[in-house]
């Protein structure tokens, strides 16, 4: 069966045509900054919000590089306060001057690289809610978000045109239950991962954003799936058990292939326990880590060999999340270990054998 996404409001925003991102006359890093995001459109090219103490208050910044960190300059920043709730705020960039900010709850955007931010709604989002996953591809805004209820609550595709001042719900693309949860992922197609209460699992794939197709879930019953993007026309999954199983501080993993997109997955490779989930990401079909925390400490789970064998990096004990996992070519990742208010601080992990060995990327 193919389900197709109706068209939704008209763009109101203008992607301007000149390329690259303008920086504004602040060029150096902020005194005290501390990343809270991180978003890369390539192995060298990448983009860091975080925040610095200012007038008693944290003030955001937005930093970009073309060499790999070697040298930042400054963009203009998002009006994106730090959640007294500690929220994760999250940057995404999709092209050379589009980026989406979001803290969970509020969604603003730039399609000027930064010279200006505008809001994005969420119709029919009634607090409280959580807006996990957003991104654009093919032309369109993809977003997920779970609303909370007295028991019970509910996890929805959002879908815009890109450059829309407003999301709304996609019809079809919606679970209910105790617990809700959902994933998606870009990169050669649109994968949306749905699911509710350990059992109610739905899966889509989409070439293009706008033709979906039903398939059979990443992940058997009883797990929750974690997408990456295709790799080398191949995809990884992982699969993952509640978490505190089988012990506190743990969670039961396995990673899953398909040999195309829509396909189906078999080959469960075992993945280490130690650790509640914080993000998954494949550098290719046989390279994939997954960022885990327990105990006040963050661990990079990391396989080159396809999930035969694994090394673990232990990260300092900062203590609150690994964040925006990814690996945006090459063999090149990045991390973002803990957040810019805590007591620890927070810090930039980059790799580029594919996760084999982190190191922290110093910013300034």
């Amino acid at each position: 069966m193919i389900m197709r996404i109706p068209a939704l409001l008209a763009s109101v925003l203008t992607l301007l045509a000149v390329s690259g991102l303008p920086a504004t006359a602040e060029s150096t890093v902020p005194q005290g900054f501390r990343p809270a995001s991180t978003s890369w459109t390539g192995p060298a090219t990448g983009y860091v919000l975080g925040y610095s103490p200012c007038a008693k208050k944290w003030c955001p910044a937005l930093l970009a590089t073309t060499d790999g960190g070697t040298h930042w300059r400054r963009l203009g920043a998002p009006p994106m306060s730090l959640p007294d709730n500690h929220n994760h705020v999250a940057l995404t960039v999709t092209g050379d001057r589009v980026a989406y900010v979001s803290d969970g709850v509020r969604v603003v955007t730039t399609r000027d690289g930064g010279a200006s931010w505008h809001p994005v709604g969420l119709i029919g989002a009634r607090e409280p809610y959580y807006l996990s996953k957003l991104t654009e591809t093919g032309g369109r805004v993809f977003a997920v978000l779970t609303a909370y209820g007295e028991g019970r609550g509910s996890t929805r595709l959002y879908s815009g045109a890109a450059g829309s001042p407003v999301l709304v719900p996609v019809p079809g693309f919606a679970v209910t239950g105790g617990l809700t949860y959902g994933d998606l992922a870009v990169g050669g197609g649109l994968q949306v991962a749905l699911g509710a209460d350990y059992g109610t699992e739905r899966y889509w794939t989409s070439p293009d954003g706008v033709r979906f197709t039903p398939a059979a879930p990443p992940c058997p019953a009883g797990t929750v799936a974690s997408l990456a993007g295709v790799r080398d026309r191949q995809v990884v999954a992982l699969c993952s058990s509640s978490p505190g199983s089988p012990q506190p501080g743990s969670t039961e993993r396995r990673l899953r292939h398909a040999d195309r997109l829509g396909g189906p997955f078999s080959d469960e490779d075992p993945v280490p326990y130690l650790g509640i989930n914080q993000g998954f990401a494949a550098a290719s079909p046989t390279s994939a880590t997954v960022a885990a925390e327990g105990g006040g400490t963050g661990f990079l789970h990391s396989t080159t060999d396809g999930g035969r064998t694994w090394t673990t990096t232990e990260l300092p004990d900062r203590g609150f999340s690994l964040t925006d996992l990814d690996f945006p070519g090459g063999g090149t990742g990045v991390v973002v270990d803990g957040q810019p208010d805590a007591d620890g601080g927070s810090a930039l992990y980059r790799t580029t054998d594919g996760g084999h060995r982190w190191r922290e990327l110093v910013i300034g």
